[in-house]
């Protein structure tokens, strides 16, 4: 769609845009729960030294504190939804602002709270649980506290610290500037000679070519890009992964990879059993590399191929109302409990369905406690459809922890947070392969699923690797220049890619590009959420009534429980390798199908 072609917001139909009526009438009632919440916490202050004092304070505080919650999670969620619609206007633009201010002036006002927690000793917080049975609501909120005490250091040590936080977020800001901002590629040229502007937001889609040349231009001069500046690069990066060892040092963990999964008290096994759980399966990655060669015709895959279609696609739109109904219907084994949740997110308007001019791009799922908010750019595509499963997925996970969680247990973990809506993806794939013999509509499906697997279990398992081998490099002493890292990562891609891939030196640069490697050793959760997801859906299918049982469950329980026992619950067990193995059974299976299916055509 050209940028004249994309409606003003105005133009788009009232039951096409979601109803943020149901979270504020209006700007005015927004500004007075922002006005009621400043009152509100300027009594926190009035708390700081008295938290271990009694029973009855602690729990006024606790009960203070989760009323701002509330009150900021509704007034947040509004000012960026708004904000979102068009974020042209400035009004919105500045309401956003004020909502982020006033979410940083509490934490603030509220910081006094864990050092002060974790000076009540254990046996006079008993006590005061015995004293004020409501504090029994508290009681895991306030444990996911103390359980990291051995962490948490003196007070001017903390003090410290928190003065160098804004440093430590300098290797992100570096990055995020020159990636977004500064850096600027030669265009790619077509092999007609035509020229097309690249880009970060445009390379996905010139890799996606047909146009074998357009591909490799455009990969050569992404990386060409990226190679000019690979020293200083590799010193941005150097400089992220030294600070995460000072951080885990300072508070005595035994290695970056403890202190980042310590947060949602995930076992560092689960990591380690990732990666080589996948490593034990890189066999099925190169026969998916083999048949990627074969149907694309070429004497020798080069990486500029990797994401060019397998298969002929079928340029069909899809009508958003057809999609709807098309993932309802998938989602049948779920049962009607959730559907009914579905069909009421449908017609109530939580979903923001198309572009619009100024728009925020992308889709999401935001989950306030009024019900959740999905922001579509509906386009009529299979992968528009499978984004409002996945979306909606998000959001019914959000719906059933927010109805049966209170507020302080409400919010899930990220470890959890892709579960559900790629299961939802799951069904949905399942569904319509169910429902067609066609080869090639079977082989078209078959090639979106590999490709999810392909991008989310084997190569964020690739980045996790290449993540753990900075942090143990760096702990070890060791250097990591460009040299260093082009040399990590290349064997990587050696061994995840195999014998029928030809390696082009650019690649040994993509490291340079990944905005991910600044986020904590972060995208290993996809490539488990992914796993889970596979397992839930499959047993979901296996076994009926009781699986959705374990499954509601799951989704209802925000953060009531550790990630790992919440999963449990629902009957995948992440502290073993059996998910993540069931998944790439599947891969093996869909690769079984998609040889044989070519095979004929």
């Amino acid at each position: 769609m050209s940028t004249a072609n994309i409606p003003e917001r105005s133009q788009l139909r009232p039951e096409d845009q979601w109803n943020l009526g149901d979270l504020y009438p209006s700007d005015e009632a927004w500004q007075a729960d922002f006005d009621e919440a400043k009152a509100l916490a300027a009594k926190l202050p009035s708390y700081r030294g008295r938290l271990g004092s009694s029973a009855r304070t602690l729990l006024e505080f606790a009960r203070l504190d989760e009323e701002i919650g509330l009150l900021l999670d509704k007034l947040v969620n509004y000012a960026q939804r708004k904000n979102d619609e068009d974020t042209r206007v400035a009004a919105y633009q500045a309401i956003a602002a004020k909502a982020t201010a006033l979410w940083v002036e509490i934490s603030a006002a509220g910081a006094f709270e864990t050092p002060e927690l974790l000076a009540i000793p254990e046996e006079t917080l008993e006590d005061f649980y015995r004293q004020e049975p409501d504090l029994e609501l508290y009681r895991r909120s306030f444990w996911n506290v103390r359980r990291r005490r051995a962490h948490i250091l003196s007070d001017p040590e903390e003090q410290l610290l928190a003065q160098a936080g804004e440093m430590a977020q300098a290797p992100d800001t570096i990055f995020s500037m020159f990636n977004d901002a500064d850096l600027r590629f030669e265009d790619a040229v077509d092999s007609a000679g035509v020229r097309h502007p690249l880009s970060q937001s445009t390379f996905a889609s010139l890799e996606e070519s047909g146009d074998r040349q357009l591909r490799r231009s455009a990969f050569e001069n992404l990386y060409a890009g990226y190679g000019a500046f690979r020293n200083t690069l590799a010193a941005v990066l150097a400089a992220q992964v030294k600070q995460l060892q000072f951080f885990s040092q300072a508070r005595h963990y035994p290695s970056s990879l403890h202190r980042a999964l310590d947060g949602n008290n995930v076992p560092v096994e689960v990591y380690h059993s990732l990666i080589r759980t996948v490593r034990d399966n890189l066999d099925k990655m190169h026969r998916y590399v083999g048949l990627r060669k074969k149907l694309l015709g070429v004497e020798e895959l080069h990486m500029y191929d990797v994401y060019a279609p397998l298969v002929p696609t079928e340029k069909r739109r899809i009508p958003f109302e057809q999609a709807k109904e098309t993932v309802y219907e998938a989602l049948a084994p779920l049962g009607e409990e959730y559907r009914a949740i579905l069909r009421e997110g449908y017609e109530s308007r939580w979903i923001d369905v198309y572009e619009n001019a100024g728009k925020r791009s992308g889709a999401y799922s935001a989950g306030p406690k009024v019900h959740p908010y999905v922001l579509l750019n509906y386009t009529g595509t299979l992968d528009s459809q499978f984004t409002l499963a996945h979306e909606m997925g998000h959001a019914i996970h959000s719906y059933l922890s927010n109805k049966h969680q209170p507020a302080v247990y409400a919010d899930y973990v990220i470890f959890v947070a892709e579960v559900a809506s790629t299961c939802n993806e799951t069904l949905l794939m399942y569904h319509l392969l169910d429902r067609t013999e066609d080869p090639q509509e079977r082989a078209e499906l078959i090639n979106h699923f590999l490709e999810q697997f392909k991008g989310t279990l084997y190569r964020q398992t690739m980045f996790a690797e290449f993540e753990l081998l900075l942090g143990q490099r760096c702990q070890a002493g060791e250097s990591l220049t460009a040299e260093d890292l082009c040399a990590l990562y290349r064997q990587l891609n050696v061994d995840y890619f195999g014998p029928d891939m030809v390696l082009d030196t650019q690649i040994d640069m993509e490291w340079a590009r990944i905005p991910h490697f600044y986020y904590n050793y972060y995208v290993f959760q996809y490539a488990t959420g992914f796993s889970a997801a596979i397992a839930l859906a499959r047993r979901i299918r296996r076994e009926g009534k009781s699986a959705v049982e374990d499954y509601l469950g799951f989704l209802s329980g925000g953060c009531s429980k550790d990630p790992i026992d919440l999963l449990k619950g629902a009957g995948v067990d992440m502290t073993t390798a059996a998910p993540v193995q069931e998944a790439l059974d599947l891969f093996g299976e869909l690769l079984d199908e998609m040889d044989a299916l070519t095979a004929r055509s």
